[in-house]
């Protein structure tokens, strides 16, 4: 530290270490519209990588699924927030101009683009910095069951 600059009460003074990164992909299958949790597929792709601190972006290379942190224990709150986005982005053939795909594909656009495609979170001791009621889901919009692929990033040290 020099000239009084303020030092940040967090700032850690461990010694630099080489910069890693990991890329990978999670083939995960849904069973038509709801939640899937993928934590624990994350989380043993996490360890594997022996990367202490940095930062996991995981990204779904879909359009008509999408990606959420959400309550891991009561199942309701699944239940609930399905609910509310069946009552946002309905499935009403006379609302949509885009229907060439199906009935649910225009509702299950528009829910994807109200939620996230892709999440980042930091990394911290190996593990993701997920709080302790918290899990990883892939939120599948369409009736069908498809093969969803997420990928995943990790960037550290």
């Amino acid at each position: 530290m020099s000239g009084g600059e303020p030092r940040h009460p967090h700032a850690t003074t461990e010694p630099m270490r080489e910069m890693r990164q990991a890329l990978h992909s999670l083939h995960i299958q849904t069973h038509g519209k709801g939640l899937v949790e993928i934590t624990k597929d994350v989380s043993g792709w996490l360890r594997e990588q022996k990367i202490a601190t940095g930062l996991l972006t995981i990204f779904c290379r879909h359009t008509s699924a999408s990606l959420l942190i959400q309550e891991n224990a009561d199942p309701d709150v699944r239940t609930d927030l399905e609910s509310f986005f069946e009552e946002i982005a309905p499935e009403d053939r006379e609302r949509y101009v885009h229907r060439t795909e199906g009935m649910d594909d225009m509702p299950a656009h528009i829910r994807s683009a109200l939620l996230q495609t892709q999440l980042s979170m930091p990394v911290a001791s190996g593990r993701m910095a997920l709080g302790t009621w918290q899990g990883i889901y892939v939120f599948e919009h369409r009736r069908a069951p498809h093969r969803r692929e997420i990928v995943l990033h990790l960037m550290g040290e």
